[in-house]
């Protein structure tokens, strides 16, 4: 089972942890998740994320049948917040349920590499009175590189 959320409604993770563990029903041995925070390193106070409706779902939708499809997944859970966030809130949740716990741990690894390079978000930041544009960065290039090819 596949399950994608665009939202900019806080993200429940004892919600969406239950959820996850309930995708594999008898075939689960293993699920990995990760939570993803904004971080309020070099003063910033506001995150906002941008997207492409329905560009973005499907997007994270191609990336989780990636997964099934290289790993024996019994369910992938992919959670990300849009809209204005703040240092501390959860911005993605990303969880893989697999029978063995390496696939689990491989795929949810994936999943959060790419979808860093491969989803249509935006990110802008504010820093006091003073907003940026998040431009990509090499090292996200670099982790999600592993994945290819």
């Amino acid at each position: 089972m596949i399950r994608v959320v665009v939202s900019d409604a806080p993200i429940d993770i004892a919600a969406e942890m239950t959820l996850a563990e309930g995708a594999g029903d008898t075939q689960g041995g293993a699920v990995a998740t990760f939570t993803g925070l904004v971080r309020g390193d070099d003063g910033v106070t506001e995150l906002t994320l941008e997207h492409y409706p329905g560009a973005t779902e499907r997007a994270l939708e191609a990336l989780a049948a990636e997964a099934s499809a290289r790993w024996p997944l019994a369910g992938v859970t992919i959670v990300h917040r849009v809209g204005p966030m703040y240092p501390g809130d959860r911005i993605v949740f990303v969880a893989a349920c697999s029978a063995h716990r390496a696939a689990a741990l491989d795929a949810c690894a994936f999943l959060i590499d790419r979808l860093k390079t491969d989803a249509p978000f935006w990110k802008r930041e504010r820093l006091g009175a003073e907003t940026r544009w998040v431009d990509a960065r090499s090292t996200d290039d670099a982790a999600a590189a592993r994945w290819r090819g």
